[in-house]
């Protein structure tokens, strides 16, 4: 279950094959990293149809996706050094067309590189899984590998490869993603063998109980044998919050693993599988019309099926602060986590959006407030993060959205402390402000950092794809920074007074490791 577009907060995220964080420390903010760990297996041999690729020529204009956030034009020399500028976005060309059996495509021509990112998310994720099969979305994720209908058992990664491209697929809270990053004269083929899997995945016996057994091993090296392993990700939720879509183990209790049978995963297959309850987003040195022409050929054949009611997600706040602690044997170092309910994400992105600048002004950089409170004047912290989404993506997830304090602290300094600070630089920030040139610094450190990513194939292409099924809008991709640069210092300190001790879980890590 890894991030595969923004950063990953939290170790032993399933599916990482390849974690770029250490034990014990704190979250990386490198934004994409790897996905399941199902890649890094020797594919079989199969033969798919020609994967030619459609003709380079232009086709017609598409509108721009996105608005401009430009610097103040009105600036002396002297105050052009100190200022933060906040880079422009770029226009995203963005086109879309629905097939009859449902399915939403997505199409962001690109012409300056001759490669293509192609995605397919399906609304499905944790949160979609009924009690008793914990786990099972990411267990379905690695059995979409398995084959299917004209494609031998692992084929789809040799093929990929093969054409010179990288392939991948991961599963998060709402929604499971595979994705092909490939030269753009073999579109065609990453086309074929995604329609092909949609249509006909090979759910067996064999297959199901191979993955069971991988899935597991997964869970053996990302947490049960891991420092921190599913801190916070996994032990905070049952203490924030109260139903089971919210609550659960995502990862999956081997007991609920065990019992999966391949009548379940058929069933899970035709319930959330369905061509309407998907997104295909292709991106890259492609021509609209000849490729909107290619979806057509390979996925508007695959039957329609009615798509499912998204989850039950409703989810009271906490009016009293809940507290919990868990012994970790190996960690060499105590850690708190602090997690809050805050607005919807989707319904309501301007209430939301104070709370993204809110946690960079917190934790970001060496002149964040909690890196100079906690780390560098009191020695009350080793090392301190605090994000939105238990994945640390702020934009790829529903509501119930958490934000997240994270700290790994010495032995000897006590989690009230730790706590009392936390409190302390909060409560600073919703009575005094921001300081002078704090919101500009952070504002140009977010869009550059929102650029950098969709400056990618890659990037743009699970970008576009996850804000166009989550937010029902890809064209937010190009709008998030100017929508982030207008956020007021006001509304900042207005989401910092919300995060009141009473409102919040505190899941308490107890350093079992040596010293």
């Amino acid at each position: 279950m890894s991030c595969p577009r923004r950063r990953s907060r939290s170790p032993g995220v399933p599916g990482t094959c390849s974690s770029s964080i250490s034990p014990g420390t704190s979250p990386a903010t490198t934004r994409r990293v790897s996905g399941c760990r199902c890649c890094s297996w020797t594919p079989a041999r199969s033969a798919p149809p020609s994967s030619t690729s459609p003709s380079r020529t232009r086709t017609r204009s598409c509108t721009a996706s996105s608005t401009r956030s430009s610097p103040p034009s009105s600036c002396s020399d002297a105050t052009r050094v100190r200022v933060a500028v906040v880079p422009a976005a770029p226009s995203y060309p963005i086109e879309r067309l629905t097939l009859e059996n449902g399915l939403r495509v997505v199409l962001a021509p690109d012409r300056r590189a001759a490669v293509v990112g192609v995605a397919v998310y399906y609304d499905v994720g944790m949160r979609s899984e009924p009690e008793g099969r914990t786990g099972f979305a990411h267990l379905f994720e690695h059995l979409m590998f398995q084959g299917s209908a004209n494609v031998e058992k692992m084929a789809h990664m040799r093929h990929v490869q093969s054409a010179g491209g990288t392939v991948n697929g991961s599963t998060r809270r709402d929604y499971t993603n595979y994705f092909e990053i490939l030269p753009s004269n073999a579109l065609e083929l990453a086309l074929f063998l995604e329609a092909d899997r949609m249509r006909s995945p090979r759910i067996t016996e064999e297959n199901l109980a191979n993955q069971i057994s991988v899935v597991k091993e997964e869970i053996r090296v990302n947490v049960l044998n891991q420092p921190y392993g599913g801190f916070p990700w996994l032990s905070l939720p049952p203490v924030l919050f109260d139903t089971f879509p919210n609550a659960h183990n995502g990862y999956g209790d081997f007991a609920d693993l065990d019992s999966a049978t391949v009548a379940d995963a058929a069933a899970f297959f035709d319930r959330y599988y369905a061509p309407g309850n998907a997104v295909l987003c292709l991106c890259g040195d492609l021509p609209v019309q000849p490729t909107a022409e290619l979806a057509e050929r390979y996925f508007g054949s695959i039957p329609a099926r009615p798509t499912p009611p998204p989850p039950f997600a409703g989810e009271p706040d906490l009016t009293s602060e809940r507290r919990k602690s868990t012994v970790d044997s190996l960690a060499r170092a105590p850690a708190v986590a602090m997690g809050w309910r805050i607005p919807d994400p989707v319904g309501d992105l301007d209430s939301y959006l104070p709370y993204v600048v809110l946690a960079e002004i917190l934790s970001e950089g060496d002149a964040s407030r909690l890196e100079q409170r906690l780390v560098r004047r009191d020695r009350a912290a080793l090392q301190q993060s605090a994000y939105l989404g238990l994945f640390g993506d702020p934009f790829d997830s529903r509501d119930p959205v958490t934000m997240t304090v994270q700290v790994t602290h010495p032995r000897q300094v006590a989690v009230d402390s730790v706590l009392k600070a936390v409190d302390e630089e909060l409560d600073r920030l919703a009575t005094e402000g921001l300081e002078d040139g704090e919101l500009r610094r952070v504002n140009a450190r977010m869009a550059t950092q929102l650029l950098r990513e969709a400056d990618s194939v890659d990037g743009r292409t699970l970008q576009f794809a996850a804000y166009e099924l989550v937010h029902g809008r890809a064209e937010l991709l190009g709008e998030m920074p100017g929508r982030l640069a207008g956020v007021t210092a006001d509304s900042v300190a207005a989401a910092a007074a919300t995060l009141r001790p009473e409102r919040r879980a505190v899941l308490e890590l107890v350093a079992g490791g040596g010293k």
